[in-house]
């Protein structure tokens, strides 16, 4: 167990992100729960994971905005220590429709969230954990999804497109700070139970595609949890630039 680790995790107050909070309080790291609105769930994942003698705390953020990230770093430098572990979790999806029904609004809330929410939290990361910037290296994981890849016409092509770039950043940055005791990696949720659905307007989405799925069910979000986690840890200390499909095989 690494015990002295800290790890942050964007977006954490529910699905994924909770689970992933939990996963890695169980394997003995220091988390700090983000959220950006619902403090009573962020706080609940923080109060279980003292509950069970581990160190966590909430922290409220918009990772779009580079003044919110900021401090969110520097609350996390005070209260738990340097950060060597960030998952890129927080992403936003709309309603489904059609590419000539989304506004440009849309489209740039949704890149401000999904890309440079990415892009700001991982540089407050690297600054951090980069052994040019005087740290002990660390792992960043992104949460992507299996949309970059099918465009996911119909439905949320903005989202997909966001999930496109948060693919290429993920490449790029691995290549670029590989040699600074970072790994940079990716994940990229399918069809998995979470609310995530109700926001783009269709809370049975996953019931309703399951049969399109090779192993005939939609994912849960602590599957996906354990893949971030193996790519947080040094089991995968070889593995850099790399992607985990969490799809069923889709």
């Amino acid at each position: 167990m690494e015990a002295t680790k800290v790890a942050i995790v964007t977006g954490s107050s529910r699905g994924i992100g909770a689970e992933t909070a939990l996963l890695l309080a169980k394997n003995g790291y220091a988390v700090c729960v983000n959220y950006v609105s619902n403090s009573e769930s962020a706080e609940h994942v923080a109060n279980q994971i003292t509950s069970n003698g581990g160190r966590s705390l909430a922290v409220r953020a918009d990772v779009s905005s580079a003044s919110d990230v900021k401090r969110l770093f520097k609350t996390v430098d005070a209260e738990l220590g340097r950060v060597s572990v960030l998952v890129n979790n927080s992403g936003i999806l709309m309603r489904q429709c059609r590419l000539d029904d989304i506004s440009e609004e849309r489209f740039l809330q949704v890149l401000r969230t999904n890309v440079i929410g990415c892009f700001l939290c991982s540089k407050e990361a690297i600054k951090r954990m980069s052994i040019k910037h005087g740290g002990q290296g660390g792992a960043i994981v992104n949460v992507s999804s299996a949309a970059s890849k099918t465009g996911s016409p119909n439905e949320y092509v903005d989202y997909a497109a966001s999930k496109g770039a948060v693919d290429t950043l993920t490449k790029g940055l691995a290549l670029e700070v590989a040699e600074e005791g970072i790994r940079v990696n990716a994940v990229r949720p399918g069809l998995i139970h979470t609310d995530m659905h109700a926001s783009g307007g269709e809370p049975s989405r996953v019931q309703r595609l399951k049969s399109t799925i090779p192993l005939q069910r939609g994912g849960h979000p602590a599957e996906v949890a354990e893949a971030i986690l193996w790519l947080a840890t040094d089991k995968s200390s070889f593995v850099t630039g790399s992607f985990i499909d969490t799809t069923g095989g889709l």
